[in-house]
């Protein structure tokens, strides 16, 4: 008679969903993010979050920013993605085609974005504003930042980071995630 195979106690690490091997360059960070696959509402689950490509992030993860500045760069990507959806300039240089896609109108959340970044241009200035747009729209960190104009010693680069910081307590004000800062009354007084 065929000896009857024991069963084994169950082994968690089988539904193990964390990432075993990491690509040789990558940069990542542990965030506490909610579980898509939890029982109980509110389960959370520890992710990797690649910060390679995302200057904010990584800033927000070196605990450079705070909360309120990270969802202020946010909050003006978001902006920055739904205005530019917005109807594009008729190529000429391509051939003409029978059926081709109407251009799709402006919408009201379109509108509304473009008159924020309009805001934020005059709040911040025409060289926050384009370092604000280096930084969160293209990707550049504070090193290209500084190349890009020719100025490249340390001393540039920190004053960029500094700027670029001023902005986006700016941007917090701007969206709402930060108070403006209270003047003292004394200093007022004199």
């Amino acid at each position: 008679m065929a000896r009857r195979k024991r069963r084994r106690a169950h082994d968690p690490s089988i539904h193990d969903r964390r990432a075993q091997d990491i690509p040789l360059h990558a940069e990542v960070t542990a965030v506490e993010v909610d579980d898509p696959l939890g029982l109980e509402p509110g389960d959370k689950i520890v992710a990797l979050r690649s910060t390679r490509g995302d200057p904010l992030a990584k800033l927000h993860t070196h605990h450079q920013i705070d909360e309120a500045q990270y969802r202020g760069g946010r909050a003006f990507q978001n902006d920055w993605e739904q205005a530019e959806r917005g109807p594009r300039a008729i190529d000429l240089t391509r051939e003409r085609v029978d059926g081709g896609k109407a251009r799709e109108p402006l919408t009201e959340g379109q509108r509304r974005a473009v008159m924020r970044l309009n805001r934020i241009e005059h709040e911040l200035g025409a060289d926050g504003t384009e370092l604000v747009h280096e930084v969160l729209v293209l990707g550049r960190t504070m090193q290209q930042v500084g190349e890009r104009r020719g100025l490249i010693t340390q001393r540039w680069k920190d004053y960029f980071a500094r700027r670029f910081q001023e902005c986006l307590d700016r941007l917090a004000q701007f969206y709402g995630f930060a108070a403006p800062a209270r003047i003292p009354v004394k200093s007022l007084q004199r």
